[in-house]
């Protein structure tokens, strides 16, 4: 990852810091990686994230289409809709060092944020919000209705794109559900407003459901094939 912020230089794609990048995680026993929760733009988020902290994360992700599971500089791990599921998925990665999550559970092209999904901010303490901001000029890194494994092409089919990476500061104890005794929801609203805040975006209560009912015209659920006899 340290080289590649000088490769997408290269390739005319701006990548701008804002903010203090969080130090790499100790190796101190018993200790767990960050949680990175970002605005969701567009698919490459967090390999911009990764690229910004100069170093590889984890990321958890819905619905990826395998030729962007192949081409993806980081881990990606699918989640599955299944609460209990996702938390032991996240905990486990969590264990293993950085993971990055996008609460929004779908990209945004408006200027305002989704309604954050609260399971993040019940698998721990140690959570950094971070704003992401893509200019693009000609083409959309984002489809509802299109082939989304095609959105990073499109997104690097813009003759010189912006990628902007803002940390906020890490969550203080007194904010979150160990330390502060807040329950997920006010976290994760909390965590919307201050980014939200950051990018002087609207913060508003539309879920994943409410934009592909909008756009497509469907629950934006792809369904599984169905197995032949059956």
């Amino acid at each position: 990852m340290p080289w590649q912020y000088h490769v997408y230089r290269a390739l005319g794609v701006r990548v701008v810091v804002r903010g203090a990048v969080p130090p790499r995680p100790g190796r101190a026993s018993g200790r767990t990686g960050a949680l990175y929760a970002c605005s969701h733009r567009t698919l490459m988020d967090p390999v911009f994230l990764s690229v910004a902290l100069r170093r590889p994360v984890s990321v958890v992700t819905y619905s990826l289409s395998r030729l962007s599971e192949i081409l993806s500089p980081i881990r990606t791990v699918r989640l599955t809709r299944d609460r209990a599921t996702d938390a032991a998925a996240i905990k486990r990665l969590l264990a293993g060092g950085d993971v990055a999550v996008c609460p929004e559970g779908t990209t945004c092209r408006e200027p305002f944020l989704l309604r954050f999904s609260a399971l993040f901010a019940e698998l721990t303490d140690d959570i950094v919000p971070v704003a992401t901001e893509c200019r693009m000029s000609m083409f959309h890194g984002t489809t509802a209705r299109g082939w989304k494994a095609m959105d990073p092409f499109f997104l690097f089919m813009n003759p010189s794109p912006q990628y902007t990476v803002t940390f906020l500061d890490k969550l203080p104890a007194e904010h979150t559900c160990g330390g502060g005794g807040k329950s997920s929801h006010e976290v994760a609203n909390h965590v919307q407003r201050l980014i939200a805040s950051s990018l002087s975006y609207q913060c508003t209560g539309f879920t994943r459901k409410d934009k592909y009912r909008a756009l497509a015209g469907n629950d934006g659920v792809v369904a599984a094939p169905k197995k032949k006899g059956t």
